[in-house]
């Protein structure tokens, strides 16, 4: 799976979660739940899996071919990308481009549309304008984004679907910095979309 495959799939997540005070869906996961993801967009597809322990707010996202693993907290946004060939940790700081991708504006406008299945789930169907984006997702009752789907804008045009969804108690130790692991200093800068490389893309080390 490419790395912009993989940026694109946080693009249309970031969709799905927004700040704006308006009727909007529960978009983070009430309980720990394991999600496998067929991901297309322009030509390419890949799978991704992402887990949520939710009673400490995290979020993680495991790259294909034992690459490694990014872990993030949907609260303050900080977190790693163990990048797992290399044994190398790069932090994650607060306000990070990968906090904001997994962010959507205040302005983002969402319109319930229908229900529909997905995975075997049932879900709301919404359709969501932000910041010159335009898509639909379907999200469960527990706040699981099932399908997402996006027209265009800066992540461009992509659909990620789910394809198995495990609702079970997540291992809190797969949430953790791992142990052995050298440090390394992002290369990217801070502005937003540019902090942190598409997860499946190591960065390079100093």
């Amino acid at each position: 799976m490419s790395g912009r495959v993989k940026a694109t799939a946080l693009a249309l997540l970031a969709l799905a979660l927004p700040a704006a005070a308006q009727e909007r869906p529960t978009l983070t996961p009430q309980r720990d739940v394991a999600v496998t993801y067929r991901v297309a967009t322009e030509g390419q597809a890949g799978e991704m899996r992402m887990s949520w322990l939710a009673a400490q707010g995290l979020m993680r996202m495991d790259m294909p071919g034992g690459q490694g693993w990014m872990v993030v907290s949907l609260r303050d946004g900080t977190g790693f990308l163990a990048m797992e060939p290399m044994r190398a940790l790069m932090p994650i700081p607060a306000g990070a481009s990968a906090h904001e991708r997994l962010t959507a504006s205040p302005t983002a406008r969402f319109t319930r549309e229908g229900q529909e299945r997905v995975a075997g789930l049932p879900c709301t169907l919404w359709r969501v304008e932000d910041a010159g984006e335009q898509g639909r997702m379907c999200v469960s009752a527990e706040g699981v984004v099932l399908r997402a789907e996006g027209s265009g804008g800066r992540s461009g045009a992509g659909r990620l679907e789910a394809t198995a969804v495990a609702f079970a108690p997540q291992d809190p130790a797969r949430f953790r910095r791992p142990e052995g692991f050298r440090e390394v200093q992002s290369p990217f800068g801070g502005s937003r979309g540019s902090a942190l490389p598409p997860p499946g893309m190591a960065p390079p080390t100093r």
